[in-house]
């Protein structure tokens, strides 16, 4: 198992994290590696990272559906949204790898969904192979 260590520095932001995985995966012939993210305000999600604009639309998205500031939980951390946030995205991600590369789509990428932020995060690593 490895970890890799964000800091992010937005309240909420998709940080890619493409390259910091596929620095750890070069090695591997065929496999997969499974990436977790043991927060509860925080997520992992592959999409799109050519076109900035889908990051903030999806971000966007998720501030309208689930808007800060209206949740039994404000009243203990002022963060529901993030948790609630957190829950629909999910908490990791799998991705084959063959021959030390992600086999990602053309646009795909790797991000971090920091919805509490600032902070430092940790994103565990585990490959099969």
């Amino acid at each position: 198992m490895k970890d890799i260590k964000i800091r992010s520095t937005k309240r909420e932001e998709l940080i890619d994290i493409t390259k910091k995985v596929e620095e750890l995966v070069k090695g591997i012939k065929e496999g997969i590696v499974f990436l977790y993210v043991p927060h509860a305000t925080a997520g992992i999600t592959i999409n799109e990272n050519y076109d900035p604009n889908v990051n903030e639309d999806i971000l966007e998205f998720l501030r309208r559906l689930i808007p800060a500031g209206k949740w039994k939980h404000d009243k203990v951390d002022n963060n529901a949204d993030a948790h609630i946030k957190s829950s629909i995205i999910g908490v990791s991600q799998a991705v084959p790898v063959k021959e030390g590369k992600l086999l990602l789509g053309r646009w795909q990428s790797i991000s971090l969904c920091e919805f509490d932020g600032p902070r430092e995060r940790t994103i565990i690593l585990k490959t099969i192979h």
